[in-house]
């Protein structure tokens, strides 16, 4: 049976996120970052079928190009830099059949929003449920052509518009890209010749009344792929006997996130430190400099006094010799 899934959410520094972070494990590759000069490397990351960046006409850059220009882009400490889109592919559909479907709603994006968008299809984990076949896409939070970045993205604006007005964050777009993403799949499972169908719409909307199963995520599912269990993995398996399990999960979760955020601020803290001395040690140079232009300054006055006292002594002695003849 055909399951939906489609989730999208910010890669925001607030969390201690990073673009080239996010691109680099998604991909399993190494990208270098050159706002943090941190390396992150995936090289070893197992369970990845497909990876393309979907770039507009006249962009030339290569993935680390591409995430550096992202996070150049952006001053503030808590900025947005990348969309993330979670979705699960149609297990009926073949290898091939999965990559056409996410690259061809990337191209939908990247022409939509006018970014450049970041495929990665996943198989699923060695010992988990062999339908959870899924990609990520990472598309950028501002526009790129040719001529370089430019602005945010209307679903940026619109998202930042409606979190100003205490309203839910960019709900009307989300959600009409969640039901483009439900069409797009059934109409691949269509034209392979699959009676199922999956639906944008909750559990609810549709009349269904059962446990909703949870999403993997990137942690569970590389615990799953190296064959060890996790707890979402376990919930999903019918192993969590009620929604505090789920609680305790979504606590740890959160620990988690608080943890990314401790290592943010401690690398705000260290380039702030080494800022301060950077500070004091060129203030303590202009002080220094400034000493050395004052006594260089009190040994040209102790000289010119020197030679003017001279001159005074000759020209007295001058005097004297006139006056004695």
């Amino acid at each position: 049976m055909a399951s939906y899934h489609c989730s999208i959410k910010p890669v925001s520094r607030g969390n201690g996120r990073s673009g080239t972070a996010a691109a680099a494990y998604r991909a399993g590759v190494r990208l270098s970052d050159e706002r943090t000069g941190e390396v992150h490397d995936y090289t070893r990351k197992t369970g990845i079928e497909h990876t393309e960046l979907v770039l507009p006409e006249g962009v030339t850059l290569d993935r680390e190009q591409l995430w550096n220009a992202a996070e150049a882009a952006e001053k503030r400490k808590d900025a947005r830099v990348a969309r993330e889109f979670e979705l699960a592919l149609p297990a009926e559909l073949t290898l091939e059949q999965r990559r056409e479907l996410a690259t061809d709603f990337a191209k939908s994006l990247v022409d939509k929003y006018e970014v450049a968008a970041d495929v990665a299809v996943h198989e699923p984990s060695r010992k988990g449920d062999q339908r959870n076949h899924h990609a990520h896409i990472l598309i950028m939070t501002r526009q790129i052509s040719a001529q370089g970045l430019g602005g945010k993205t209307d679903l940026e604006r619109e998202d930042k518009a409606l979190r100003a007005a205490g309203k839910p964050s960019g709900r009307k777009q989300i959600e009409a890209l969640r039901a483009d993403w439900a069409t797009r799949c059934n109409k691949a499972l269509e034209r392979a010749g699959h009676q199922e169908r999956v639906s944008h719409k909750s559990l609810e909307a549709q009349g269904i009344y059962r446990e909703p199963t949870t999403h993997l995520g990137p942690v569970a599912t590389a615990m799953e792929r190296r064959g060890e269990r996790s707890e979402r993995g376990d919930l999903n398996r019918g192993l969590g006997e009620n929604h505090a399990a789920q609680a305790e999960l979504a606590q740890a979760e959160n620990v988690q996130s608080g943890a990314e955020r401790m290592r943010a601020q401690a690398r705000e803290w260290r380039t702030a430190q080494e800022q301060a001395r950077q500070q004091a040690l060129a203030a303590e140079l202009a002080k220094q400099q400034e000493r050395e232009r004052l006594e260089a300054e009190r040994k040209a006055q102790e000289k010119e006094r020197m030679a003017r006292e001279l001159a005074e002594r000759r020209e007295k002695n001058r005097s004297r010799g006139g006056m004695e003849r």
